[in-house]
């Protein structure tokens, strides 16, 4: 007991000391500042309890802690709603992707085939009067070697006339075109 009481007699003798010092003795010092710490809450508390303060203080903050706590069950309930409409925009997202995805392949099948078809018709147009045309040149060139021929037979025949007719047969050829132009005009009139 006397080394408790120590203390709080050589703080009444400290201030005749002659000046303030340093004390070394960890133990001494402690029981020092706990007994000025003490006499403080004594003198300003006046009926305060001390372990009501205390018992407050950790009541705010028990309560501070459970509030926040509520706080963080809130904001994570509260985001895993969140993550859970995120989610079901992105499947609706991406089933309005697959059907646009769906529909544009089909679109693109479908202007593929009318495409090839408006081709084929375009071909068959393009046929028509390029046949017309393999068909006229044909005709024209089947009508120059037409001429080409009675020409040339035609110089044949002069040729022939030419050599085996000799005035006489001339002659009675000439009377007998004449005899059929008679008839001919004597048969319209």
């Amino acid at each position: 007991m006397k080394n408790v009481i120590d203390p709080f007699i050589s703080l009444i003798y400290w201030p005749s000391a002659g000046g303030f010092g340093s004390n070394t003795n960890i133990l001494e010092t402690n029981i020092i500042n706990s007994s000025v710490v003490l006499s403080v809450l004594i003198y300003f508390g006046k009926g305060v309890c001390a372990s009501c303060i205390l018992s407050n203080l950790l009541d705010n903050r028990k309560q501070k802690i459970l509030e926040t706590n509520r706080k963080a069950k809130e904001l994570c309930k509260g985001a895993i709603d969140q993550l859970e409409k995120a989610r079901a925009c992105l499947r609706n997202v991406e089933m309005i992707a697959d059907e646009i995805q769906v529909k544009g392949n089909s679109q693109i099948e479908r202007e593929k085939e009318d495409l090839l078809n408006t081709a084929s018709e375009n071909l068959e147009q393009l046929e028509d009067p390029k046949n017309e045309t393999i068909y006229s040149e044909q005709q024209r060139a089947f009508d120059q070697i037409r001429q080409q021929v009675s020409r040339q037979a035609l110089r044949r025949a002069i040729g022939t006339l030419n050599s085996r007719l000799n005035t006489e047969l001339h002659l009675r050829t000439i009377d007998h075109n004449i005899g059929l132009l008679r008839t001919m005009m004597n048969t319209n009139d």
